[in-house]
């Protein structure tokens, strides 16, 4: 099988200005060597095709793949880790992991709080606080957490 390799590369970025907490949740080369070795041990062809930067033209000159594994976080919006599966829906390509609905859901830490609730699963009492103003009506319980709505690796 023929298995594309989407990611973000974190020393691409940190070359090109980006800070370390900009780049914490992306990869390290020896990440992506790890997981090319995994799938041609397999038996697996793999093609390293990078970021949704590097996607974009390869899907435009025709370039397919049977398989993207695709490891993408994107930089910026409450959608960015679900542009490199929507990209590959519409191409019709598969894909591993979750799909852009998923993906865009779940990184929207209030948004998947107001899902999980309403489905009456058991989850502790939330807050969205879109700015300091609306600190001072939030009524929890302490002890609180408190994390940015839409980060991931532990920020918060």
């Amino acid at each position: 099988m023929l298995i594309g390799m989407t990611y973000d590369l974190r020393s691409d970025y940190l070359a090109a200005g980006y800070g370390e907490e900009e780049t914490a949740e992306f990869d390290r080369e020896s990440t992506i060597a790890a997981i090319d070795a995994a799938l041609r041990n397999m038996g697996h062809e793999t093609v390293p095709i990078g970021n949704f930067m590097g996607l974009m033209p390869r899907l435009l000159a025709g370039e397919r793949w049977d398989l993207v594994f695709n490891i993408c976080e994107g930089l910026y919006g409450f959608g960015r880790e679900a542009l490199v599966p929507a990209l590959l829906e519409a191409h019709r390509i598969p894909y591993v992991f979750s799909d852009p609905l998923v993906l865009a859901l779940t990184l929207h830490k209030g948004m998947s709080k107001h899902v999980v609730r309403d489905l009456g699963i058991p989850t502790p009492a939330f807050a969205v606080v879109q700015s300091m103003a609306d600190v001072a009506a939030v009524a929890l319980p302490y002890p609180v957490f408190a994390k940015p709505v839409a980060e991931g690796t532990g920020k918060g």
